[in-house]
């Protein structure tokens, strides 16, 4: 059911409130009160979208299919983009499942389509960590041999 402006504008809500004293501050209160009220049953019926737990991805009653991933990090920014409802589930240290639901299975083709381009050129790069790097330019100063500096004296001449 889709509410128009009409609708919303003839809504009412009903609040008592039981008080000695009715002020400001109190009145406050309970506005904020019920306005947390009404947020908290709006999201309830709301489903989640994007990462979730896979719980909540099998609660929407979606028939949801699996993929092996290995960096759910890299995906969860490529997902963003693609606007998926997936949920990681921990399988082994460095394995992960990855559920979606069927229905987006063309979205999540795409999206992996690109999360393997970003994790095949992760992989190809040939710049090494700087503390390799480091380490390898600690060891190259160790096997150089040292310079000092080795003052000589001018011979005195016997003129002077």
């Amino acid at each position: 059911m889709r509410l128009t402006d009409e609708d919303v504008s003839r809504r009412t809500i009903a609040v008592s409130i039981k008080a000695s004293k009715l002020t400001a501050r109190g009145l406050a209160y309970v506005l904020q009160a019920v306005g947390r009220k009404i947020t908290k049953t709006h999201r309830a019926k709301q489903a989640p979208h994007g990462r979730q737990t896979v719980g909540q991805l099998m609660g929407q009653g979606a028939a949801t299919n699996s993929i092996e991933v290995e960096a759910p990090k890299l995906f969860d920014r490529v997902a963003r983009k693609w606007n998926v409802d997936y949920a990681f589930y921990k399988v082994a240290p460095d394995k992960h499942l990855l559920f979606f639901k069927s229905g987006q299975a063309d979205a999540i083709t795409a999206c992996f389509s690109e999360y393997s381009k970003r994790l095949l050129k992760r992989t190809k790069s040939t710049k090494a960590p700087i503390r390799e790097q480091l380490k390898e330019a600690a060891d190259l100063l160790a096997r150089q041999p040292s310079h000092k500096k080795e003052r000589a004296r001018e011979a005195a001449h016997e003129d002077r």
